[in-house]
């Protein structure tokens, strides 16, 4: 019998939405040739003013739902930093739940052990369905060189009740934007976040 958690089947099969998310569908506007060939080409736009040596890159936009979740504009989950340190509650969420679930063989921080890659490496190219299909149904690498085996966690609900704390944390990890330390500030918890944590777990409100 299927198990849903946070919108994911757990009995190690992928929900649709993963599948679908990587269907992407261009359109090609083309003009008529008759119409080009008539209209005189338009000015050209102004090129861009380049950045002033070692400005940082503009900030991708993002939004915050009522659990305290930050997303991008395609729906991925993201972490937010303030300028005085503080994080937004999922990154901190994720770094308790790496360190309570993940580190055995990951390593403190996302280092890496020898005998599981460090996922503070993995994230800056994987993506985010990438990581919830692993984390769900598991990876085996055998070669001569190695023999790495990462179990399905797709029925544990301490992982996955907290599948995008970890992304997040992790992805912050990946991207330079928290350190190898206890995070000392952090937004607070919500009710909508403790609300969807108890009903994920099938606890009473």
């Amino acid at each position: 019998m299927n198990n849903s958690i946070r919108g994911w089947l757990v009995s190690g099969i992928l929900p649709a939405s993963v599948s679908l998310s990587a269907l992407l569908v261009a359109a090609v506007l083309v003009l008529p040739g008759s119409v080009q060939a008539q209209q005189a080409a338009p000015a050209a736009a102004p090129a861009p003013a380049a950045s002033a040596p070692g400005a940082a890159p503009a900030a991708a936009a993002k939004t915050k739902d009522d659990t305290g979740k930050y997303t991008l504009e395609d729906g991925t989950p993201t972490y937010n930093v303030q300028p005085d340190g503080t994080i937004d509650w999922f990154a901190y969420s994720g770094y308790r739940r790496y360190h309570a679930e993940c580190h055995v063989c990951h390593g403190p921080d996302g280092m890496g052990s020898s005998y599981a890659p460090a996922l503070a490496e993995s994230l800056k190219t994987m993506t985010y369905e990438q990581f919830m299909e692993i984390v769900v149904n598991g990876k085996q690498e055998v070669n001569s060189s190695q023999n790495q085996v990462m179990p399905a966690f797709g029925e544990n609900k301490n992982v996955m009740c907290y599948m995008d704390d970890l992304y997040i944390y992790l992805k912050a990890r990946a991207d330079g934007a928290l350190n190898r330390v206890r995070p000392s500030k952090r937004e607070d918890k919500t009710k909508a976040y403790t609300d969807n944590e108890n009903q994920c777990f099938g606890r009473a409100g």
